[in-house]
């Protein structure tokens, strides 16, 4: 199969293409070539689409659904910097929710966005699973309480913690699901050895997105420590064979608004310009190897 798809009339032979591509195998174009994989090192490609998200003209087409191509309006998506410290400084955590839940179609959208996350070699490994239904998260929150139970008196780094929150729960309120309506689960292949990341990544997408259409979010940690060990809830929420989960989230509509934005420290940052003195570098004994 062609891998790309070319207009010729539009090409101008810039030659970004070829530079944008991570895998180095777009042919550089000539005065009488246009752009193209060979055939033999085709299966290289990764379908990233970064030849065609940089060609200025739009005269190259990934040949990925090629029919399913949306055009990128000019000025769509720019974001003044301003309006996006304000925007990603006012993200909160959200531990109270509306009783209204989020329809499916929002959450679809915001799983969309999070699809456009990157990924190791772009193989998007991730899959999700929505917990929709309010009587489900509480079973969700129960079972992980079960499993906060079994860490009780053991060698457990949790086992200290988890009394307080078991009683906290015992006594009517829910400090596990915070009585979200809804539930997001992030799940990957067992043997992916760079697939955590990717959800996390993926994850941080529809965290950031959310607030964007009205939805609140908050890692669901305690959930997520239960769902990597503990077979009930795995049963629970439906994992499918050779999968595990990664992380979860709870979601639903705020039921407070943002007014203001609280402190935080200045970044700790340590600046590395030009190229090191190797003889004193802190805490190291280095010697000259006559490598550069």
């Amino acid at each position: 199969m062609t891998t790309l798809l070319v207009d010729r009339d539009l090409c101008t032979r810039c030659g970004i293409c070829s530079e944008s591509c991570p895998m180095g195998i777009i042919a550089p174009t000539g005065e009488t070539t246009l752009p193209l994989v060979p055939e033999e090192i085709s299966g290289l490609c990764i379908r990233c689409g970064h030849c065609e998200a940089y060609c200025p003209s739009g005269a190259l087409v990934l040949n990925v659904r090629p029919g399913e191509r949306a055009l990128l309006p000019e000025g769509a998506g720019e974001i003044a910097p301003e309006d996006m410290t304000f925007y990603l400084k006012k993200r909160r955590s959200v531990r109270r929710f509306t009783g209204e839940p989020v329809p499916r179609e929002t959450i679809a959208a915001l799983l969309d966005i999070a699809g456009y996350a990157p990924s190791g070699g772009n193989g998007h490994p991730v899959q999700w699973i929505v917990v929709h239904d309010r009587e489900r998260v509480g079973r969700v929150a129960a079972l992980t309480v079960e499993w906060m139970k079994s860490l009780v008196g053991s060698d457990h780094p949790m086992s200290g913690y988890v009394p307080k929150l078991i009683e906290t729960y015992q006594n009517g309120y829910d400090a596990i699901c915070c009585s979200a309506p809804h539930l997001l689960f992030a799940h990957i292949p067992k043997d992916n050895p760079v697939a955590q990341v990717d959800a996390i990544i993926a994850l941080t997408h529809f965290d950031l997105a959310a607030p964007a259409f009205g939805v609140g979010t908050c890692w669901a940690g305690f959930v997520a420590m239960a769902a990597s060990v503990y077979e009930p809830l795995q049963r629970e929420i439906g994992i499918p064979a050779g999968r595990k989960s990664a992380y979860a989230m709870m979601f639903g509509h705020p039921q407070n608004r943002v007014y203001g934005i609280p402190r935080r420290n200045m970044p700790e940052v340590i600046w590395i310009e030009g190229r090191p003195d190797r003889k004193k570098m802190i805490g190291m004994d280095v010697q000259e190897t006559g490598r550069t």
